[in-house]
């Protein structure tokens, strides 16, 4: 029973993990910091989370929630169209701190590494599943794994587009991932 949660409370730790995730890394990301930062307990926050990594997924779930586009295309092209522009925006958006402090974490924290890669797991299923069914309805042969395919591989390019070159992810380079990266890639040859 008990008092009823504050979710203003839940909605400050998750922000303040997240910008201290930025500034200092998630080595150096403390639970103290969170606290400090949030004006909660340390006992409040372990209440909600039971560990560092499980508190830094969840903060990374409660800023990346958004919904992939429902296709609506004619063809696989179509829908591979909207999805990677979607994904390019959701990917550009985030911050570079915050991409490079989770993936340094995820490489030295085994629970990190777990839970960031279930939250991954869900959102690849998000993304891909009712495309690629269409497609498979609409009669268009699919390459087996093309699910795992695409989930590898149009993040992977993404990122390095944004983080190591530096560049947008225009229209051209949606265009130019899609009809010949992932095309390619998805179809059965």
């Amino acid at each position: 029973m008990g008092r009823p949660r504050d979710t203003g409370r839940d909605l400050a730790i998750l922000d303040a993990t997240l910008s201290l995730l930025t500034e200092v890394g998630y080595e150096q990301l403390s639970m103290e910091a969170v606290a400090g930062r949030s004006g909660a307990a340390k006992t409040t926050i372990y209440r909600r989370y039971r560990d560092k990594a499980a508190l830094v997924a969840a903060a990374v779930e409660h800023r990346a929630h958004a919904a992939p586009p429902e296709p609506a295309a004619d063809d696989l092209r179509g829908d591979l169209l909207v999805l990677v522009g979607w994904l390019a925006r959701e990917i550009a958006e985030q911050e570079i701190g915050l991409l490079g402090a989770v993936f340094t974490g995820m490489r030295g924290d085994p629970r990190l590494a777990e839970e960031m890669r279930r939250i991954l797991r869900r959102d690849q299923a998000a993304m891909t599943d009712e495309p690629l069914r269409r497609a498979a309805r609409r009669g268009e042969r699919l390459a087996p794994g093309a699910a795992a395919l695409f989930a590898e591989v149009a993040p992977a390019v993404i990122v390095h587009r944004v983080v190591v070159a530096g560049e947008p992810c225009d229209v051209p380079f949606v265009t130019h991932l899609v009809d010949d990266i992932l095309l390619p890639l998805l179809r059965e040859r």
